[in-house]
């Protein structure tokens, strides 16, 4: 039964967080930079308050695109790298202020 509740908290989590970043993407406009922010902030959340398997697996995994980002054509190489570079960095300062 653990399992199940696990899986439907990070089920939930991931519905839940999907829908923010929807909302935000038609607040902010489609397109790269407003998907970088919100992956730079989902990291930085991440780093910062350690959440658990609905807030961080669930939600964040939900709310941020890294699994869409790497489908993005080869020609857009150098926007996968920034964004790769400054969500590990926003992770790791985030990380540093929970400490």
């Amino acid at each position: 039964m653990l399992n199940v509740r696990a899986g439907l908290a990070v089920g939930t989590g991931a519905a839940l967080g999907a829908c923010t970043r929807l909302a935000l993407t038609m607040l902010l406009g489609a397109g790269l930079w407003p998907i970088l922010a919100i992956n730079i902030l989902g990291a930085f959340l991440m780093g910062w308050r350690r959440p658990g398997a609905f807030w961080g697996t669930g939600f964040l995994g939900g709310f941020t695109t890294f699994s869409a980002m790497m489908l993005v054509d080869e020609n857009l190489l150098p926007y996968l790298l920034g964004t790769s570079l400054a969500c590990i960095s926003a992770w790791f300062i985030g990380d540093r202020l929970a400490s």
